[in-house]
């Protein structure tokens, strides 16, 4: 039962109850399409020219692919600013958990006209998977000088904000009581402690980056300029630390980090309260 004001059990079309993307992925193909695309933010839409179907242009361009297998419970949501695109104006990816809550695998929202940092392959081309095999430190540092964080190939569009009240409202109304996720970087941490979650795993990690970047903190001192990306006085913004942990700064690496986010509830966790706000 959806417990957010103003919001009800979803349906199919013949009445029945959906309580998950499994059953979702049941239906035939344009009925779930339709479901799935109430996930894409308006404000994207309309930057891309989306008819009210938010599939296609009004020209009838296919701008957005939804994967979504039956017998699976997962959701792949791709949109593109030309059918032609390599990369994704819009990226996600949710999958069913075995306690009946929603995982938030995968979101990213790039701006199709800012300029790409090939941060996602290493020197030689090669994929690095979030830089776990190898790094691109040429590209890395003009995306760092750019203002971006790390993992980004393009400047975002700032709709998360708008994207993650549909992720919870669609989420409510499958009738689950909880979104969980990993955060692949510290920034991705810190951003969603802002939309109310909390941590399975991780807090005692958190807390320690925010003491350890004090002065007298042993992260603080190996902010000493020794790589472009531990510039002293990066540790004051969240955008600094975080490119500082993605150059290893810390005794650990950034690993297992679970978060989770309660349907209506924020947690009000704040593991930066004294950072740079204001500041990338």
């Amino acid at each position: 039962m959806a417990k957010l004001p103003g919001n009800s059990q979803l349906l199919d079309a013949a009445g029945r109850p959906l309580r998950s993307l499994l059953a979702i992925n049941r239906l035939d193909d344009l009925e779930k399409e339709v479901l799935y695309a109430s996930l894409v933010p308006l404000r994207l839409r309309g930057l891309l020219g989306l008819a009210a179907d938010g599939l296609h242009t009004t020209a009838g361009e296919r701008l957005t692919t939804i994967i979504a297998p039956a017998g699976l419970a997962l959701l792949r949501i791709e949109v593109r600013a030309r059918p032609d695109d390599a990369d994704t104006t819009f990226f996600l990816e949710l999958a069913d958990t075995q306690y009946h809550q929603m995982e938030l695998s995968f979101c990213i929202i790039c701006d199709p006209a800012a300029p790409r940092y090939d941060v996602d392959v290493d020197e030689s081309g090669r994929r690095n998977w979030f830089a776990s095999r190898g790094r691109n430190l040429p590209e890395e540092l003009r995306a760092m000088e750019d203002g971006l964080f790390p993992n980004q190939t393009r400047r975002g569009l700032r709709l998360f904000a708008e994207f993650f009240p549909l992720l919870e409202r669609f989420t409510d109304a499958l009738g689950m009581e909880m979104i969980v996720a990993e955060p692949l970087s510290y920034d991705n941490a810190i951003r969603y402690e802002k939309y109310g979650f909390d941590y399975l795993r991780g807090t005692r990690l958190m807390l320690e980056i925010d003491r350890e970047f004090q002065p007298g903190g042993r992260y603080h001192a190996r902010m000493d300029g020794s790589t472009p990306f531990r510039m002293p006085g990066m540790e004051r913004t969240v955008r600094g630390r975080s490119w500082a942990i993605h150059d290893g700064v810390l005794d650990e690496p950034w690993d297992e980090v679970q978060i989770y986010k309660v349907i209506g509830v924020d947690a009000g966790i704040d593991t930066f309260p004294g950072r740079e706000r204001g500041v990338r």
